[in-house]
């Protein structure tokens, strides 16, 4: 994204190296004509506001202005000439207290960016429009979001969006790509047309591969099969694809890839169309293409390259199961080479440069322990998938378009497989994880399935980091974990239970405050006991011991007692446990591991 951020008085520096840090903002400046006021700003450039815009609007997406919104909408005001091409401007007041989206709501998408630097910011986002108080699906963007392409006359577009407001009925006539974005709150709203219904032109709008000059969303399914004569000119294959492209009505924005036989990879043309129109190009040998079906084989390539398809074979292949060949090979020539040409459809969009995965761990409950980096990601992403109980303590966040996936507690490979694929398809996904995820979190895993994704094909990840409930124990008990400490999880079912024996050993002998994850459930009744058995053959049994219970959540209870007392009929999955040393105290409920700061006053 090309943004700038213009802050229109000094008291805005801090915000703008915040602005700065994000993915948002390129460039930072501070409005002003005088000359102290540039040598006090060395760091950041001084220029009037309106020479910056002469020479960038052309080419940014996005302003932030910090400061007064009159003072915003009068120096924008001569440079504006229609929302289509106008980049998104938001206004966010010099406190960080309030942000406004003032213009670019839809095409820019400059709501879903106002709403994640509020998050990030501690703001509040004030909403002009009445999409979000009416749960109305931003019909002009939201496809964005599923990692769409939309095309038709703006003008359309206006048109619908006007009718929603007015709360007319809104149709929906979806012949391909993902449809989860029906199971959200505003997408229940919108009346779906199945594709033999008779539509209704003016209330309609689109989510298919056709190019029918309407409001239409165009999902990433189509694949495209190249064969070619060696030294083939990229023109040729451009033209070639462009022609039959027309003559099926099929849009260009429903391209999901370009695919061919992998003695093509260094095929000039292909790789140079690949890298103009920035679409993923996948090789195939041709043992795996010489199994696939095809209408239309050739004794003639078979004999040459060892395979009798290739447009046609490639094509099927790269869209995946289930696919169908929308057109059939055909062949283009002229003295520049010749190219042969073939168009699959996939069950599956796909556009994983478009597609995120965010790693979050949601907290130990409370929704007030949740990190502004979280909640930012959270704004981002369109799906929420996670377990059921970790979702509902953070469903206050979501917003009306956004869609969540529930699992069940034994699920976890298959909530990150799912997250994978919905992010290959081109959407942001928050993958949610109580805690923190990478504490006996979700994070690992994702990431071993991941690294199985060869590098040029993995969609984006990032992690966030969040409070683990052995942080939250910690902090309502004392500062127990105030020396050296480690965590140990008593679950066996991924760990070999000698493998935990050894490592409470080594926590022993090391003298570490040891914290227990997983203590007890009532299948794994006898564990626990045996790891205070061995922590009493080197600790004395007057050592204090924390249990903590639902940390961070309504019910949230902290317990102290020692090695010899411990209850363990009170103890079960949602505790945490916190066993000091030799050097950890409980006076008057303060649970300390002393630092070693005063050992040597006298």
């Amino acid at each position: 994204m090309k943004g700038i951020a213009i802050g229109l008085s000094n008291n805005s520096k801090e915000i703008l190296k915040r602005l700065k840090k994000t993915e948002f903002v390129k460039d930072i400046y501070i409005a002003s004509s005088s000359k102290e006021d540039e040598k006090e700003n060395e760091l950041i450039p001084v220029q009037k506001p309106k020479e910056i815009l002469l020479k960038k609007w052309p080419e940014i997406d996005l302003i932030i202005f910090i400061g007064s919104i009159a003072a915003s909408i009068r120096i924008i005001n001569s440079f504006l000439t229609s929302k289509d091409q106008d980049p998104g401007v938001i206004v966010i007041d010099n406190k960080c207290s309030k942000i406004v989206p003032l213009i670019g709501l839809h095409q820019s998408n400059t709501q879903y960016i106002a709403f994640q630097i509020a998050n990030l910011l501690g703001g509040e986002i004030i909403e002009t429009n009445n999409s979000n108080d009416q749960s109305f699906l931003n019909l002009d963007a939201f496809g964005n979001q599923w990692g769409w392409e939309r095309s038709g006359d703006i003008k359309d577009w206006s048109k619908l969006v006007i009718k929603q407001a007015k709360n007319e009925e809104i149709f929906c006539k979806q012949l391909s790509g993902n449809s989860l974005w029906k199971n959200s709150e505003s997408g229940e709203i919108v009346n779906q047309i199945n594709e033999k219904e008779i539509e209704k032109p003016d209330s309609t709008f689109h989510v298919s591969i056709f190019e029918n000059h309407e409001t239409t969303w165009h999902p990433p399914v189509l694949w495209i099969g190249i064969g070619c004569e060696r030294n083939t000119s990229k023109e040729l294959i451009a033209n070639s694809l462009n022609n039959l492209l027309e003559s099926r009505n099929l849009s260009k924005y429903a391209i999901a890839g370009l695919a061919t036989v992998d003695i093509k990879k260094d095929e000039k043309g292909i790789l140079e169309l690949a890298e103009e129109k920035n679409l993923p190009l996948k090789f195939f040998s041709k043992e795996d293409l010489s199994k696939i079906i095809v209408p239309n084989p050739s004794s003639v390539v078979e004999k040459e390259i060892g395979t009798p398809s290739v447009a046609e074979a490639s094509c099927l292949l790269a869209a995946g199961e289930e696919s169908k060949l929308l057109e059939e090979k055909r062949i283009f020539k002229n003295q520049s080479g010749a190219v042969t040409i073939a168009v699959a459809e996939s069950k599956n969009q796909y556009n994983p440069t478009h597609g995120e995965i965010h790693i979050i761990g949601s907290g130990p409950g409370d929704i007030s322990f949740l990190t502004s980096n979280a909640k930012k990601a959270l704004s981002r992403c369109t799906v929420w998938i996670g377990y059921k109980m970790y979702l509902d303590l953070i469903k206050s966040l979501k917003r009306s378009d956004q869609v969540l996936i529930e699992s069940k507690l034994t699920e976890e490979e298959d909530r990150c497989s799912k997250a994978i694929k919905l992010a290959e398809e081109g959407i942001k996904v928050a993958l949610i994880s109580s805690g923190e995820s990478g504490f006996y979190g979700m994070a690992g895993l994702l990431l071993e399935l991941l690294q199985k994704i060869k590098k040029k094909y993995r969609p984006y990840f990032e992690v966030h980091p969040g409070i683990s409930s052995v942080q939250l124990a910690a902090a309502i008990s004392g500062a127990p974990l105030m020396n050296d400490f480690c965590s140990v999880s008593l679950s066996d079912k991924l760990t070999p239970w000698s493998l935990i024996e050894k490592r409470i050993e080594g926590a022993l002998v090391g003298d570490f405050v040891i914290a227990l994850f997983n203590p007890q459930s009532i299948e794994r009744n006898w564990q626990l006991k045996s790891v205070i058995d061995k922590c009493l053959q080197s600790r004395d049994g007057d050592t204090p011991v924390l249990i903590a219970r639902q940390v961070g959540r309504e019910n949230q209870t902290k317990k102290f007692f020692t090695l010899n007392t411990i209850p363990f009929k009170e103890i079960d999955m949602l505790s945490i446990i916190i066993i000091g040393n030799s050097q950890t105290t409980l006076v008057d409920e303060i649970f300390l591991t002393p630092r070693g700061y005063l050992q040597n006053e006298v």
